[in-house]
C-alpha cells in the first residue's frame, strides 16, 4: 500500500526580540594593593554603554559583606537613572597564561536564559552578580604582573512595549475654546445679523461649516454677490439667535441656569425651532432630548404640537407615550395648550388613539385577556 502523503502546506515563522550586545574588559592594575582594604570596599570600572544605557563593573576584593569575606564579589551595575532594563550577562575572568576567559558566574536561573531585571525607577542602585565569584585563595592563578582582567558580556533586550510606554503627553483639543473666543467678536467678522434692535457680528465660514442653509446662502450658486453684509432675522428673539450662534461656535447649548422651569422649557422650544430652521440636526436632537426630560401635563400638548410641526419623531413618540400613561389624558385636556394642539395638529389625535389602542392590546395579551 502506498504511503499516505499529506497534501497540506507547511509554514514556519520566527519571532526574536531586538537585542544589543557589548563586551567590557575591566583591567585592575596593581591588584594586590586593593587586597586587605576591608569588606565592602569596591573597585569600580569606567562606565560603558550597551543598548542605550550606562553600566559599570563593581569588584569587591575582600568580599561585599562579612559572610563572604573569603571571596571576591563581582557585580554588574546599571548606572542609568529612573529606568528599567532586562538583560543577560556573563562575568568571566581572563586566564593569565592562555588568555582565554573562564566563567565563574552562576546565573540566577539554572538555564542561564531568563533575563535579569535591572531597576532604578525609584532612584535606587541596581546591580546583579555574584558575592562568591571567586575564592581569594585562588586569585593568584589569574594574576599576571599583578594585573587582574575581568570580562563582562552584556546583552540588553529591547522590547517594543518599552518604547510604546515612553509616550508624549498630548493635551486635549482646545479648538472649541478657541472658536468660542470669536463669538460675538467683531475681529474678522464678515456678516452682521440684525435681530429686533440688536446687531450681532458673526463669521460666514463658521456658520457655513455647520449649517447647509448658511452654506448655500453664503457660498452656494444662488448666492447674491451684491447682498449687504447685514442680514435681518425675522421671527426670532435676540436671546434665541445668540443661543443658536453659541452652538455654531462652541457645539453646546447656552447656559440657562438662571431660568425657572417654564422659562427653560420655553427657551428650549425656541432653540429647537431655530435649529430646524437652519438644518442644525445635532442641535435639534439635543433640544428634543432636553424636552423629553421635562415633560409634564400642563405643557406636553404644546410640546407635542411643536414635535409634529418640526418632524421630531422621537420627541413626538415620547409626548404620546406620556399622555397615554398613568391616565394623564384628563390633565392634558384641561391644559392651556390642548386647544392649540387641536387647531394646529388635528390629525395627531389619530396617532394618540392608535398608540393607546396598541398599548391596551399588549396589556391584555400579557394577562391572557381579550380587549372589548
Amino acid at each position: 500500500m502506498a504511503a499516505f502523503q499529506s497534501l497540506g502546506t507547511t509554514t514556519a515563522s520566527t519571532c526574536a526580540p531586538e537585542t544589543a550586545h557589548g563586551t567590557h574588559l575591566f583591567k585592575i592594575d596593581g591588584y594586590s594593593l586593593y587586597r586587605g582594604l576591608g569588606v565592602g570596599v569596591c573597585v569600580n570600572s569606567a562606565s560603558f554603554s550597551v543598548g542605550g544605557h550606562d553600566w559599570c563593573l563593581c569588584v569587591y576584593p575582600d568580599g561585599e559583606n562579612e559572610e563572604f569575606e573569603d571571596w571576591v564579589s563581582v557585580y554588574v551595575e546599571l548606572k542609568t537613572k529612573n529606568t528599567e532594563v532586562r538583560a543577560l550577562y556573563d562575568l568571566r575572568i581572563v586566564d593569565r597564561i592562555t588568555r582565554s576567559t573562564q566563567s565563574f558566574y552562576t546565573p540566577p536561573n539554572p538555564s542561564g536564559i531568563e533575563p535579569t531585571v535591572f531597576d532604578t525607577l525609584d532612584g535606587e542602585v541596581s546591580l546583579c552578580g555574584n558575592t562568591d565569584f571567586l575564592r581569594k585563595s585562588e586569585i593568584h592563578k589569574y594574576l599576571m604582573d599583578d594585573i587582574l582582567l575581568i570580562e563582562c558580556n552584556l546583552t540588553v533586550i529591547k522590547l517594543k512595549e518599552t518604547i510604546m510606554n515612553a509616550r508624549v503627553q498630548v493635551p486635549p483639543s482646545d479648538l472649541v475654546n478657541n472658536l468660542g473666543t470669536f463669538l460675538e467678536s467683531t475681529e474678522g467678522a464678515d456678516v452682521f445679523f440684525k435681530v429686533k434692535e440688536q446687531v450681532i457680528p458673526a463669521h460666514k465660514f463658521i456658520l457655513a461649516t455647520q449649517s447647509p442653509v448658511f452654506r448655500a446662502e453664503f457660498y452656494g450658486p444662488m448666492r447674491d454677490e451684491h447682498r449687504c453684509s447685514t442680514i435681518t432675522i425675522e421671527g426670532m428673539q435676540p436671546a434665541v439667535f445668540r443661543g443658536l450662534l453659541r452652538f455654531f461656535y462652541t457645539d453646546s447649548l447656552p447656559q440657562m441656569d438662571e431660568l425657572d422651569d417654564d422659562e427653560y422649557e420655553e427657551m428650549v422650544r425656541h432653540l429647537l425651532v431655530a435649529a430646524d430652521r437652519y438644518a442644525m440636526e445635532r442641535m435639534k436632537l439635543m433640544c428634543e432630548s432636553k424636552l423629553c426630560e421635562s415633560l409634564h401635563a400642563e405643557t406636553v400638548a404644546i410640546t407635542l404640537a411643536l414635535a409634529d410641526q418640526h418632524n421630531c419623531s422621537q420627541l413626538k413618540d415620547a409626548c404620546i407615550e406620556f399622555i397615554n400613561s398613568s391616565n394623564r389624558m384628563n390633565d392634558v385636556v384641561a391644559s392651556n395648550g390642548f386647544d392649540h394642539l387641536k387647531r394646529a395638529c388635528p390629525t395627531i389625535f389619530i396617532d394618540i388613539w392608535e398608540k393607546a389602542a396598541k398599548t391596551r392590546k399588549i396589556l391584555y395579551a400579557d394577562h391572557g385577556l381579550t380587549s372589548a
